[in-house]
């Protein structure tokens, strides 16, 4: 089961990622792995932690033709990885693909990414997009759910149309989320994990927030009790 707050783990080695693992310890049991740890060590740092007994979010955010996608949920499903994402702009095509991939492995959930938490209204004309995000979240979260994605990833800012717009059990998953004084990041569309949570995020992804922390366990601490007992999570993971 994947809880509701989830570590990424975005670091350029294993060695870096399973020190973090180990200092926070029992308290955190599921962890993202992205494309800088998996590019840098490979699918064994995936299988360590599944070992290890943690759920894995593996976001590799595929957007290649359907063959190709479905053939790495696959992969992903044989590691153990309990989610894993897809751009929701690769297609209905792509989407259906990705679900009856993932059918073979009950524990594996497909998350669509819809907007990434970088671009912003004003953004999207350059890549040939209308704004607004919103717009463009709404429509694809419906795609995506229309065929067979289990939930989406999404900004907070997103999550509260979201969340009564999607059937109920969908998983809504929030990266972009900073504790209060952090400083700017890379991500426009950011927010704190109490935003998340009122919202109706079911999971959260927190990287930076813990990982730069002087105190990785008291920030994750923090994380967790913003989500705790808010009937985030979802029995569906």
């Amino acid at each position: 089961m994947v809880a509701p707050v989830i570590v990424a783990l975005d670091f350029p080695n294993r060695a870096s990622a399973l020190a973090l693992v180990a200092q926070l310890g029992e308290a955190c049991s599921s962890y993202k792995i992205g494309m800088q740890l998996l590019t840098a060590e490979g699918p064994s740092v995936v299988r360590a932690l599944v070992s290890a007994g943690h759920s894995v979010f593996l976001d590799l955010k595929l957007h290649e033709i359907p063959n190709s996608v479905a053939s790495a949920i696959s992969a992903a499903g044989h590691l153990g990885v309990h989610m894993v994402s897809v751009h929701a702009s690769a297609g209905s095509a792509v989407l259906r693909a990705a679900s009856r991939a993932a059918s073979a492995f009950p524990d594996l959930k497909v998350l669509a990414l819809t907007v990434i938490t970088s671009l912003t209204d004003s953004d999207l004309p350059e890549i040939g997009l209308q704004p607004s995000v919103r717009a463009q979240v709404e429509r694809l979260a419906r795609l995506a759910i229309s065929c067979g994605c289990h939930g989406v990833v999404a900004s907070a800012h997103e999550a509260t149309y979201l969340a009564s717009m999607l059937p109920k059990g969908t998983l809504i998953v929030t990266p972009g989320i900073q504790l209060a004084g952090d400083g700017a990041s890379d991500q426009a569309r950011v927010a704190s994990p109490e935003m998340a949570k009122a919202a109706g995020a079911t999971h959260i992804i927190i990287g930076r927030s813990i990982t730069n922390s002087p105190d990785p366990s008291l920030a994750f601490a923090a994380a967790k009790a913003a989500m705790a007992d808010t009937g985030a999570g979802n029995p569906l993971t």
